[in-house]
């Protein structure tokens, strides 16, 4: 496992290579190992592939149209829509997407309790924590994958084509790489670790 960790990598070219039902459950069932607070695990994955995929993109590129000329969800983040949309040229490229949901989140837009939010923090640590799992088991099997956050800019209209209950939380992308990027620089340890004895 800790050669997973640190082989893992972005990947935003697949080969046009299917992947496996059985690898494709292995990939889920190790996010459902995650763990998550209280056992609530608060996950659900929405496999996409095929012609389903074809319709996702079409609805994402909408989203992404709106975000640009119409009421914007992320107004100080227009900077980033040409990243948004290449991701989508990815996901595209990518045989398979799982959308990671939480099945107990409440709308981005929900107004929370103290208590609530804090629940919601917890649930998304857990599906964090989930989605990382998916992306080892993944790397370990010689697939590729690319964590998607991109989706927030199509958030409206992919949450209303997916029909799921829930909050969306995350999309990821896999497919056999067909590029093997370097790792990207990390901070130092001496930066980011704090000791206190």
């Amino acid at each position: 496992m800790i050669s997973a960790i640190y082989d893992r990598r972005s990947i935003r070219k697949f080969l046009d290579k299917p992947i496996s039902q059985e690898d494709i459950m292995d990939i889920i069932q190790s996010g459902a190992k995650a763990p998550s607070s209280k056992n609530r695990q608060p996950w659900k994955y929405i496999v996409i592939q095929g012609n389903a995929k074809v319709e996702m993109l079409k609805v994402f590129r909408q989203g992404i149209e709106r975000e640009e000329n119409e009421s914007a969800l992320l107004p100080q983040s227009k900077q980033h829509i040409p990243a948004a949309k290449y991701t989508v040229d990815i996901m595209e490229e990518a045989p398979m997407i799982i959308f990671v949901v939480n099945s107990l989140g409440k709308g981005i837009l929900s107004e929370l309790t103290p208590e609530e939010h804090i629940y919601e923090i917890c649930n998304i640590q857990s599906i964090s924590a989930s989605i990382q799992n998916m992306l080892l088991a993944a790397t370990e099997k010689g697939i590729g994958s690319l964590w998607i956050c991109d989706i927030y800019f199509a958030y409206s209209e992919l949450c209303e084509w997916l029909k799921s209950d829930g909050q969306l939380i995350a999309a990821i992308a896999f497919g056999y790489p067909d590029e093997f990027p370097k790792e990207r620089p990390r901070k130092k340890l001496d930066d980011i670790v704090e000791w206190r004895n």
